[in-house]
């Protein structure tokens, strides 16, 4: 059996969800545009030159969903869905994720973006497992609190969340004859050198020459 892990922003998705969650909100005039896109655009920077506070990031991003009960934003996010994400599910992607399906392979999306968002758009590519940020939620209400628990799914939290999934189905990395990890960004560098079969796909300038130097495989989906 292999283990294969998808990135998803930029990577199974020809955009990225927790970006479209906030146009969203926007045009429902529940967040103010030229506050929240000059931050967007301040930690995508951050993102970009691999000097991102996870936790300041989390602190802004999560804050939404604290306003709302929890009815109102799944309401919400099913129009989300509908208007923002199916459009960027690609038929190569489908293809890719089907690929490995079809050989009985372990298959997660491992992702920094939180799980309220990235659930459903898990669901949609028919992938069981969803390793995400995890927004912290009230255990009698269901309504979030606007801060993540846990480790945060990001750079090499990704690899201790992973490894932490693994263990609770009993596995760890040498059950598997091969891993691969699909990814855009070279802040995944972490888990993709973990990986047997690390793969670049539509990757970043420096995940490109990293993945060249390699000879990683490098991948187009769009």
């Amino acid at each position: 059996m292999d283990l294969v892990l998808f990135d998803l922003d930029n990577t199974l998705l020809s955009g990225d969800s927790d970006f479209e969650w906030a146009q969203f909100l926007i045009g429902k005039g529940v967040l103010d545009r030229e506050v929240q896109e000059a931050k967007n655009e301040e930690f995508y920077e951050q993102y970009k030159a691999g000097t991102l506070d996870i936790n300041a990031f989390l602190d802004f991003q999560l804050k939404p969903l604290s306003r709302h009960s929890r009815s109102e934003l799944d309401i919400w996010h099913r129009e989300f869905m509908d208007k923002h994400i199916r459009p960027l599910v690609g038929a190569n992607a489908r293809a890719l994720v089907l690929c490995h399906r079809d050989v009985d392979s372990l298959t997660a999306i491992v992702t920094a973006t939180n799980s309220f968002v990235t659930g459903a758009i898990a669901r949609e590519f028919g992938i069981p497992h969803l390793i995400a940020t995890i927004p912290e939620q009230d255990s009698d209400s269901g309504r979030f609190t606007g801060k993540p628990r846990g480790l945060p799914s990001f750079r090499e939290g990704k690899i201790a969340r992973v490894e932490s999934w693994l263990e609770s189905l009993g596995l760890w990395w040498g059950s598997f004859e091969r891993s691969y990890f699909y990814s855009d960004s070279h802040n995944d560098l972490p888990l993709l050198n973990k990986v047997t079969h690390p793969v670049a796909v539509d990757p970043d300038s420096t995940l490109n020459a990293h993945a060249l130097k390699m000879g990683w495989q490098i991948l187009s989906l769009r």
